[in-house]
């Protein structure tokens, strides 16, 4: 893994305020970027709830290869997208 973002995931691990890392991200992500990650973890909720790829491509305005990359991902044993989603679900 690069080491800069080892570097970031241990800095992310060390905030405990949700608006320090949002501010965080505001300053160092452009508007677009923030609404790409917003809308990759939009999609990953979606499909763990079982809505239709298609439809979900659709409404955010993405491609299937984003969908069904999330879609692996979220099938994979252990994996940490749906032990994300049980965190905001509790």
């Amino acid at each position: 893994m690069d080491k800069n973002i080892r570097e970031l995931s241990r800095l992310l691990s060390l905030i405990n305020s949700p608006k320090e890392i949002q501010n965080f991200f505001e300053s160092i992500l452009s508007r677009k970027e923030l609404a790409d990650i917003g809308n990759r973890w939009e999609l990953v909720k979606r499909l763990d709830r079982g809505e239709p790829q298609r439809r979900i491509a659709n409404d955010l305005h993405l491609s299937l290869c984003k969908i069904t990359r999330g879609s692996k991902e979220l099938k994979k044993k252990n994996a940490v997208l749906k032990r994300f989603i049980n965190k905001i679900n509790n």
